[in-house]
């Protein structure tokens, strides 16, 4: 992947094609973990469903071959909130990520314990855009080793347990408009 712009629009969809989310965000850098992205404070999100401004700032993880991102928010957001998905994918000049969002979160609240989100929404979502059989189980397989390795008694597991801090403390670094949302 080219890394001629530090501007990376992300595209999320649902599986029928339609917009679940798209925003820029800034390519922080990459590490043994995948691809770190940073997006600011107010940064407008679009959707099927009308727009948002994020609340938080945050790096999101994009990790290589995986059916899943990560995004670590500051506080008061939560701490890791990851997005079941179809492996992410970069265009050739690295400046737009795509993926298809299977509907399945796992969150870790800052001084609480992970749960897995919107468990209706994959079980409506998988009969309604007609996920085949191989899709479902991949997300379910994800989104429960995903609540493994995100429990904060886990044992330690990166890049969950503390691998994302470097990358926070590096969104005010990057300047304010260019790099700070959940």
């Amino acid at each position: 992947m080219a890394a001629e712009s530090n501007s990376v629009l992300v595209d999320v969809r649902k599986y029928d094609g339609s917009l679940s989310g798209q925003w820029t965000a800034t390519r922080l850098g990459e590490d043994e973990h995948g691809v770190w992205l940073g997006t600011a404070e107010g940064v407008p999100v679009s959707s099927a469903a009308g727009g948002w401004t994020n609340r938080f700032a945050h790096v999101m993880l994009v990790p290589r071959g995986q059916w899943w991102t990560a995004t670590f928010c500051v506080d008061p957001g939560p701490e890791v909130y990851c997005d079941v998905c179809t492996v992410p994918q970069w265009t050739a000049d690295g400046t737009v990520l795509r993926m298809v969002d299977l509907d399945l979160d796992v969150v870790r609240p800052r001084r609480g314990e992970a749960r897995i989100k919107d468990e209706d929404e994959f079980a409506e979502h998988r009969v309604g855009y007609g996920y085949p059989d191989s899709v479902s189980g991949r997300a379910r397989q994800t989104c429960e080793w995903l609540m493994e390795a995100v429990c904060r008694d886990g044992g330690g597991v990166e890049p969950f347990a503390s691998a994302y801090r470097s990358w926070l403390g590096r969104i005010g670094q990057a300047g304010a408009g260019s790099v700070m949302g959940c």
